[in-house]
């Protein structure tokens, strides 16, 4: 098989129809050009050029062989430019997992500036619960993760993305929107629609923390997953809820959001995940971006100094 010094070398004296001036534009010698040829005639069993005394002609073998030539000789610079922009991260695909909540606000911003700075890395996005994320992202199945917090696990890396007050959303009759000085107590007496202890912990701890803080407890509970679908009960009048300020994108006609009673608002967090020993180059290349243009993540990203998982 001939290699593509030979094709260089071949192409070289094709276009120049000199062996000198050949050698001179490849940086070598005559002497070594002219074996470079004979070995790929003497591969591919035909004669490429006819060698005269004063010119170099090309036969039609060679006239055929110089375009196959040219496109081998592209196809393996296209190659090897695309291994080295994979390699770097400039290129390739990356997979980033995202709760529904993220997908309104967060998901939108981070996607516009990896598009804008790594326009030649593809996205496959996965909406999951924060759980499945972490699973996902611990097996390899992702390689970045919007969730909310979660307890650490080994070799898992987080920066806080966004922090955003609680809110509590009322059917737009609902009598407390016409009372003033009202508390958490008052809230007990509702029927409260949340997220569940499991697949929603975060959330639901955040939400149920509230009630055990003014030591009372909800009366009544219904716990659903997402939030929009908690919107869509509490404009039906089936309760109140609580939920974080990003539900004013989902928020339906019939509900309200009003800021919590209590001198200091209660928060949720949006946080960034990522393992330590991802293979995917993009990654880095992410979070390299993310460093630079999403100010809230400089001190949580690699290169800033923090501890693994804070």
């Amino acid at each position: 098989m001939f290699a593509f010094t030979q094709l260089r070398c071949f192409v070289a004296v094709a276009e120049e129809l000199h062996f000198h001036r050949a050698a001179a534009r490849l940086n070598m010698t005559q002497p070594p050009l002219s074996r470079q040829i004979q070995l790929l005639e003497h591969t591919l069993g035909v004669a490429l050029l006819l060698r005269g005394n004063r010119a170099v002609r090309l036969t039609p073998a060679g006239e055929a062989f110089l375009r196959d030539a040219r496109r081998m000789l592209r196809l393996a610079e296209r190659a090897t430019l695309h291994a080295r922009r994979i390699a770097q991260g400039q290129s390739g695909r990356i997979t980033i997992g995202f709760t529904a909540a993220s997908g309104y606000g967060v998901l939108p911003r981070l996607v516009g500036l990896i598009r804008a700075a790594l326009p030649d890395v593809e996205l496959d996005l996965r909406e999951m619960v924060s759980l499945e994320q972490l699973e996902a992202l611990q097996a390899g199945r992702i390689d970045l993760a919007l969730l909310r917090p979660m307890a650490r696990r080994p070799g898992i890396r987080t920066a806080r993305l966004q922090r955003e007050p609680l809110l509590l959303a009322l059917p737009q009759s609902h009598p407390l929107l016409a009372q003033e000085g009202w508390g958490i107590a008052e809230l007990a007496e509702e029927p409260l629609i949340t997220y569940p202890p499991a697949e929603g912990r975060y959330l639901h701890d955040l939400v149920m923390g509230l009630f055990q803080v003014s030591g009372t407890a909800p009366a009544r509970v219904q716990f659903i997953s997402q939030t929009h679908s908690i919107l869509a009960l509490v404009g039906a009048g089936l309760g109140i809820a609580v939920v974080p300020e990003a539900a004013g994108l989902l928020r339906p006609d019939g509900v309200l959001l009003r800021p919590l009673p209590g001198p200091v608002a209660p928060a949720a967090e949006l946080v960034l995940a990522w393992r330590e020993d991802g293979e995917n180059p993009a990654a880095p290349a992410v979070l390299a971006m993310l460093r630079r243009e999403w100010a809230v993540l400089c001190q949580g990203l690699p290169g800033a100094g923090e501890r693994p998982g804070e």
